[in-house]
C-alpha cells in the first residue's frame, strides 16, 4: 500500500494568478463572515460556549483548508455535530468532548492512511437520507428551549424525557423572547426572495444579517432576552490557552463510542461535501488526503479549546459560488474569523440567543430532504424501510445506533435481492444435442444439463439443493452450466462440493463448464479443480455433451 500525503493546496499553487488570489481573498472574506454566526449558534446549541464555536471555525477550518483533498472545502462546525456533541457534553462534560474529538481526529487520520475515503461511498445513500433528516428533526427540537425563552436549567439529552422537560415548562414561554424569535426566524426563511428584490441585501450572507438586526432590534429596544453576554460573559478578545485537555485516563474507555460517532459522521459529511463541491467547481477530491486533514484538524482544535469539525457543505457552496476555486479562499476564511474575534469580540455580548437559535431552526429546516419523504411511493418497499427506520432511530435514540442498523438492513436488503437474481434453471436438451448414447432404452436423459445465473454466495447457495431432488430422476451425469455465474464464494464453493459429494453417492459424475474467470481462480486455488479432475471442467456446454457421450460409450462398452 503506497502512502501519499499530498494537499491539494500544493496542486493550486503551480499556477495561481493574481487574478485568482482577489476571488479567493473575496470568497473568503465573505464565507468567514457567513461562518461567525453559525459558529457561534452551533456551538451554543451543542451545549457549549460560542468562543468554542469560534475558534473551532478558526483552527479545524485553517488546518483544513491547508491540508485537504479539495479545493474549496471550508471546515468547521456543523448543524449535523449539535444532537452528538450536546449528548456527550450532558452525559460526561466538556472536557470529555475534547478528549473524544481528539479520538475522532486519530480515527479519522487513520482512516485517511488507511486509504479508506472510497468506503465511505458505500454507505447507501437512504441511509444517510434517513440519518441527515434525523439530525435536522433533533436539531430542531433542541432550538426549541432557546426560542421560546424557557425557563429550563438544562434539557435532556434524551428524546422522551426532552418532550417530557419542554411540555412540562411550556407555561414559562417569554413574549419578548417568542417575538424576536418568530421575527427572525420568519426573515431568515424568506430572506432569498427578499434579497430578489433588495439588491443591497444580494451579495450579504442571510445569517449575518439577521445576527446583526435581531442584535440591533434587542439593544435598541432594550428587550428582556438572554444573550451572550448574559449567559456566557461574551467572548474573551484574546488567543485561547494552548494545552492538551484534562482527560482522565480511565475516561478514554468510555469515550470509544462518542468519538466513533464523531468520526463516522465526520467522514461521510466532509467527503459529502466535497463530492457537492466537486460538482460546482468541475474538479475531483482526494478523499484520503481530505480524511486526513480533517483528523489532523479535530486532533488540534481541542488543543485550542474548541470540539468536533468537518466539512460544511453550505459555506462550502458559497465559497464555490462566490469565485473561491483553491484552499487559499478557505485559509482566507479562518483568518477573517481570527481578525473579528480580535477586533470585534465584545460586540458580541449584546447578540441575543434568540436570534441563534432562529437560525440554528433555519438551518435544520434546509439541511433536511424534506422532499424524500413525499417520493417514497415510487421506491420500493426495501428503499421505504430503510431510510424511515434509520430516521426514526436518529431521532428517538442514537446516530452510531442509526446508521449501524441502517447498515444492517441494507445488508440483509441487498443480500435478498442478490439472492433472487440468482437462478439455476434446467436446460432442455435437443433430441440431435443428447442424440441415442445420452438416453435409457425408455427415452429419458441419461444426462441433465442445469444453467446457472447471477452469483453463487451464501445467500443463495441453498438453490444446489433442488438439483438432488429425486422428482427430477436420476441421471448418471450432471453438467453446471457456469456461463453466467458471475460470482461464486466460499460457501457457494462448498454448496458445489456437497453437490459433488451426493451425486458421487448416487453414482452421478459432475462436469462444468464456461466457468469465468474468478469462480475458476476460486475452484482452482481450492483445490476443487483438481479433485474434479481436468476432464470435468469444460469451455462450454458442447464440449462437456461431447465428452459426457464418450464417456458413456466407454461405460456401455465396459458393461
Amino acid at each position: 500500500m503506497n502512502f501519499s500525503f499530498r494537499p491539494k493546496l500544493l496542486d493550486c499553487l503551480h499556477d495561481y494568478s493574481r487574478a485568482q488570489a482577489g476571488k479567493d481573498i473575496g470568497a473568503g472574506i465573505t464565507v468567514g463572515v457567513l461562518a461567525l454566526p453559525l459558529a457561534m449558534a452551533f456551538a451554543i446549541a451543542s451545549g457549549v460556549s460560542p468562543t468554542a464555536g469560534i475558534w473551532t471555525g478558526i483552527v479545524a477550518g485553517l488546518l483544513i483548508s491547508l491540508l485537504g483533498g479539495s479545493r474549496v472545502q471550508i471546515g468547521g462546525p456543523t448543524g449535523a455535530f449539535i444532537p452528538i456533541v450536546y449528548g456527550i457534553v450532558v452525559a460526561h462534560g466538556f472536557v470529555n468532548l475534547l478528549g473524544a474529538t481528539l479520538l475522532a481526529g486519530a480515527l479519522l487520520l487513520a482512516m485517511g492512511l488507511a486509504r479508506l475515503g472510497q468506503l465511505i461511498r458505500f454507505i447507501p445513500v437512504t441511509v444517510v437520507i434517513g440519518f441527515t433528516n434525523g439530525i435536522a428533526v433533533v436539531i430542531f427540537l433542541a432550538q426549541i428551549k432557546d426560542f421560546f425563552g424557557l425557563d429550563i436549567a438544562q434539557v435532556p439529552a434524551e428524546f422522551f424525557e426532552r418532550l417530557k422537560v419542554l411540555a412540562a415548562h411550556a407555561h414559562t414561554a417569554d413574549l419578548p423572547t417568542v417575538s424576536l424569535s418568530v421575527a427572525c426566524f420568519v426573515f431568515l426563511l424568506f430572506y432569498n426572495r427578499l434579497a430578489q428584490h433588495l439588491v443591497f441585501l444580494r451579495r450579504a450572507p442571510g445569517p449575518l444579517v439577521v445576527l446583526i438586526v435581531g442584535t440591533l432590534f434587542a439593544w435598541l429596544l432594550e428587550l428582556p432576552v438572554d444573550t451572550i453576554g448574559s449567559r456566557f460573559g461574551g467572548i474573551p478578545q484574546e488567543l485561547p490557552s494552548f494545552g492538551m485537555p484534562a482527560v482522565s485516563i480511565h475516561d478514554f474507555g468510555k469515550l470509544i463510542s462518542p468519538a466513533l460517532t464523531i468520526a463516522l459522521l465526520g467522514a461521510i459529511e466532509s467527503l459529502l461535501s466535497a463530492r457537492v463541491a466537486d460538482g460546482q467547481i468541475d474538479d475531483r477530491h482526494d478523499p484520503n488526503q481530505e480524511l486526513m486533514a480533517q483528523g489532523i484538524a479535530n486532533i488540534a482544535a481541542p488543543l485550542f479549546g474548541g470540539f468536533a469539525a468537518t466539512g460544511a457543505i453550505a459555506r462550502t457552496s458559497t465559497n464555490a459560488r462566490a469565485g473561491g476555486r483553491t484552499p487559499v479562499a478557505g485559509v482566507v476564511h479562518s483568518l477573517t474569523l481570527l481578525a473579528i474575534v480580535l477586533v470585534a469580540a465584545p460586540l458580541a455580548a449584546y447578540v441575543p440567543l434568540a436570534t441563534l437559535s432562529a437560525i440554528v431552526m433555519v438551518v435544520a429546516i434546509n439541511m433536511g430532504e424534506w422532499h424524500e419523504f413525499r417520493e417514497l411511493r415510487r421506491f420500493s418497499w426495501s428503499y421505504r424501510i430503510i431510510l424511515l427506520v434509520t430516521f426514526f432511530m436518529t431521532v428517538l435514540f442514537d446516530l452510531t445506533v442509526a446508521v449501524e442498523l441502517g447498515m444492517v438492513l441494507a445488508c440483509l436488503f441487498f443480500i435478498y435481492r442478490m439472492s433472487d437474481l440468482t437462478r439455476i434453471e434446467r436446460r432442455v436438451l435437443s433430441s440431435e444435442q443428447l442424440g441415442p448414447q445420452l438416453c435409457h432404452a425408455d427415452g429419458t436423459p441419461r444426462v441433465a444439463a442445469w444453467q446457472l445465473y447471477g452469483a453463487l454466495f451464501f445467500g443463495a447457495v441453498n438453490k444446489l439443493e433442488e438439483l438432488l431432488d429425486p422428482r427430477l430422476g436420476h441421471p448418471e451425469i450432471v453438467i453446471l452450466d457456469m456461463q453466467r455465474l458471475i460470482q461464486l464464494d466460499t460457501s457457494g464453493l462448498e454448496g458445489l462440493e456437497n453437490l459433488y459429494e451426493q451425486l458421487a453417492k448416487r453414482r452421478c459424475s459432475l462436469l462444468l463448464c464456461g466457468l469465468n474467470s474468478q469462480p475458476m481462480s476460486l475452484l482452482t486455488r481450492s483445490g476443487f479443480a483438481d479433485l474434479l479432475g481436468k476432464s470435468s471442467v469444460f469451455i462450454d456446454l458442447a464440449d462437456a455433451l461431447s465428452h459426457a457421450r464418450r464417456a458413456l460409450e466407454a461405460k456401455a462398452q465396459l458393461a
